[in-house]
């Protein structure tokens, strides 16, 4: 696979982390709704979803694309938090390849027949898919924790550009990923799973994008990043099985960014 030829650029400037907003009872309700997932709600600890989509800025009556949506923790939450009001497209892996093709049939599968996915609009992201909202539709694009994927694939330049088309200008891009070192330069694959934080910022400035808020909502000083399996050695993959669990089950889900980035309004 081709590799990101972005080079590594510190640009990280003095910006204070932003406050998390308090978070509307609608949103609290679809966190807590009884219908989600066991093991999803079992990361709610970790991944504080209620405070994070509150940090972005969501609104009932948005237009929410979300990128990759993985096995659809985020999905369970979004979708009735957004139906009647907002409207929720999902961009799902949109290669040939065997990993892409099997993750979006399982996340299908997780959809099909739930009165609260109907409202649903799928579209794809990846291969030869760029498209993954009507351009200039959208009020928020979120991605959680996919970027190394992109710069494994060496085409995150044009995930970008594809978020900067599908938003509204003053549109919002909301970024979650595996925050990695910054003692060592950034591998242009990110093998580890770790994407340095400024490297993230260079990727969305160079789309076009302003960066406006950060969080250390999920930030975790345990993790140290130096780990056998890269990122997946951590919960929840448990990358080695039962070797070192104890220890890596202390250490917790990995150290994660939380930036908020905004399309100009002209």
């Amino acid at each position: 696979m081709r590799a990101s030829m972005l080079p590594v650029l510190a640009v990280l400037m003095p910006f204070a982390a932003m406050a998390v907003p308090a978070t509307d009872p609608a949103l609290q309700q679809a966190v807590q709704n009884p219908m989600r997932t066991p093991k999803f709600v079992a990361r709610d600890a970790a991944r504080h979803p209620a405070e994070e989509l509150a940090f972005f800025g969501l609104k009932p009556t948005d237009t929410v694309v979300e990128i990759w949506p993985g096995g659809g923790y985020w999905t369970e939450i979004l979708a009735p938090y957004l139906m009647g009001q907002g409207t929720y497209y999902v961009a799902i892996p949109g290669g040939s390849d065997a990993d892409s093709v099997r993750e979006a049939a399982a996340y299908r599968a997780h959809i099909a027949d739930k009165p609260a996915f109907r409202h649903l609009q799928i579209t794809e992201l990846g291969g030869s898919h760029y498209d993954i909202a009507p351009a200039g539709s959208a009020d928020l694009v979120l991605t959680f924790r996919n970027i190394h994927n992109w710069m494994d694939e060496g085409d995150a330049d044009q995930v970008f550009a594809s978020f900067y088309k599908a938003l509204k200008p003053g549109g919002i891009l909301g970024v979650e990923e595996h925050r990695g070192r910054t003692d060592k330069p950034q591998d242009p694959k990110a093998d580890d799973g770790y994407v340095r934080q400024d490297y993230a910022i260079a990727l969305a400035r160079k789309a076009g994008f302003e960066l406006v808020g950060s969080s250390e909502i999920d930030a975790n000083p345990k993790d140290t990043k130096d780990y056998p399996k890269g990122v997946w050695t951590l919960p929840p993959t448990f990358a080695l099985g039962d070797k070192d669990r104890a220890k890596y089950a202390a250490i917790g889900e990995a150290d994660n960014f939380v930036l908020k980035f905004r399309k100009p309004a002209s």
